[in-house]
């Protein structure tokens, strides 16, 4: 059975190799990333490097051949794009005859306000109209993308929002990747989907729990969308991201993201890694 990570030279899709070699062998593990030589590593433990392009479909359709089992984790970028190219890499899993196709999608996709869930609707639509069996993993948000609010923090702001009493369920992005692993080399897992998340909390309660870590108080301030917006600017955060930051607050705030599911749990086969140690580990990246 050889199993094809996409994007594996990114930290979530690097975490999901990494953990696969620890369930499978590495000859049954291949990778499909732009730039071959970033994946030089892989290459060395015995994983097949296959170069492959969201932006260039043949690659992809090159890259997947013979492949049984297919992560597509989705790209970066704007949502038009990234709906272009993810429908690229289903209709070449379609050509290349993949007989299952994991894709790394967002909390309650179907009817989730947030901005991005577009993106989301679209591919769970392409992968479904192949027949292909699939497996949704719905990831909820990765605590490390509030790193530059702990990094505020530390500074000696407090930890700012406007997402008021919405709440979200935080998790490691390791969990996560070791989630997605367990679907790729497990069985049982044809047209399912997974809403992984951890325990939902509030702003208020995950600044608790840095304060914890820290040994001292976070002070929380809310604040409007628009205040929030102004101080992101101040920050250095681009222009035209504001609008991105700003919309994940009032999502959160409508929330979006208060999804409560144990699957993240039964995938793992244990507890998700506390809060706590993952801020700790932010913190400690920051600080080194």
């Amino acid at each position: 059975m050889k199993i094809l990570v996409t994007g594996a030279t990114g930290k979530f899709g690097s975490f999901v190799v990494e953990s696969l070699l620890e369930a499978v062998p590495a000859e049954n593990v291949a990778v499909s990333v732009r730039d071959p030589k970033k994946a030089e590593g892989f290459r060395a433990r015995g994983v097949a490097v296959r170069h492959g392009d969201f932006d260039q479909p043949e690659s992809l359709e090159k890259a997947f051949e013979g492949v049984d089992r297919l992560l597509i984790v989705s790209a970066d970028g704007d949502n038009e794009s990234r709906i272009r190219q993810h429908l690229a890499a289903v209709s070449a899993a379609k050509r290349a005859n993949v007989r299952l196709i994991a894709y790394t999608s967002l909390g309650n996709a179907g009817e989730s306000t947030l901005f991005l869930a577009p993106v989301h609707q679209e591919t769970e639509k392409a992968i479904r109209e192949t027949g292909i069996p699939y497996s949704f993993l719905r990831n909820n948000w990765y605590l490390e993308n509030e790193a530059g609010t702990v990094q505020a923090v530390l500074a000696g702001a407090p930890w700012l929002t406007s997402a008021g009493s919405g709440k979200v369920g935080w998790a490691a992005r390791r969990d996560y990747a070791q989630a997605a692993a367990a679907v790729l080399a497990g069985k049982g897992h044809d047209n399912t989907i997974y809403e992984l998340s951890g325990s939902p909390i509030t702003q208020e309660e995950l600044a608790s729990i840095l304060a914890g870590v820290l040994e001292r108080d976070v002070p929380v301030q809310q604040v409007d969308d628009e205040t929030y917006a102004g101080v992101m600017a101040n920050a250095g955060v681009p222009e035209p991201v504001l609008p991105i930051v700003v919309g994940i607050q009032s999502a959160i705030r409508e929330g979006a993201l208060d999804i409560k599911s144990d699957d993240l749990v039964k995938l793992l086969g244990r507890p998700a890694t506390p809060l706590s140690e993952v801020l700790r580990q932010i913190v400690s990246d920051i600080k080194s």
